[in-house]
């Protein structure tokens, strides 16, 4: 099938990118869909975290797509280190976490597109054009269950919590998914960059919210919020 590339004139901006994902064809689509316009100019792709870092610092690129899970590490936490590198940086998150938890933190600490891989064949290019030029995108789908999202709603339905507001954070959804796959809290601890006792304080709070009382209660609830297969 022949791709027509579209041409905004001689006045179109360049638009260099950078692609972070750690599927070799997530990539290739992602490449594919974006070279439709010739204003984009893929400048380099990476599959590691470590890997994202140098190439952003080499090509300071005007729009980073970035999965938040690179080769089994989570890129969640490394938006704000990534605009330091390269503050001119517009980040695009492009994910198959779908709770609103991950959009509202991935927004909250620096990022300014959140579009889940489900969609991205009808919404990457789009996405791609109005971050790189000024705007906040998030995919209208999960946009309005961040409007609805109403403090003091359990989750999960699971139960009801004692706190005043049952949602669980961007974090505690990270640390609720690796201890549904088994992970100790020091291995917990080491991937997400904190110390075992925040491990620890996260995890009495997932069981406060979640009204969770076992792993299997855990396991439960990570899967009802789409964290399992």
């Amino acid at each position: 099938m022949k791709v027509d590339r579209v041409t905004s004139g001689e006045s179109a901006p360049h638009l260099t990118v950078v692609l972070a994902d750690d599927h070799l064809v997530v990539r290739a689509g992602m490449r594919l869909l974006l070279s439709q316009d010739t204003a984009f100019d893929i400048v380099a792709e990476s599959s590691t975290l470590p890997e994202t870092f140098l190439a952003v610092e080499r090509h300071h690129p005007s729009v980073l797509v970035l999965d938040l899970t690179l080769a089994g590490q989570s890129s969640l936490r490394s938006i704000p280190e990534l605009l330091a590198t390269s503050p001119r940086t517009r980040i695009l998150v492009l994910t198959m976490q779908e709770d609103p938890a991950f959009a509202r933190e991935a927004l909250r600490i620096g990022a300014v597109g959140y579009l889940l891989k489900e969609a991205a064949a009808e919404e990457l290019l789009g996405a791609a054009r109005q971050v790189a030029a000024g705007a906040t995108y998030v995919q209208p789908s999960l946009g309005a269950r961040l409007a609805v999202t109403v403090p003091g709603t359990s989750t999960t339905g699971m139960g009801a919590g004692a706190g005043a507001d049952d949602s669980l954070t961007a974090r505690e959804v990270e640390v609720l998914s690796l201890l549904a796959l088994g992970h100790t809290n020091q291995e917990i601890a080491e991937q997400v960059h904190v110390s075992v006792r925040t491990v620890e304080t996260h995890r009495a709070r997932i069981r406060e919210k979640l009204g969770a009382e076992t792993k299997a209660d855990l396991v439960t609830a990570a899967r009802e919020l789409g964290l399992l297969a």
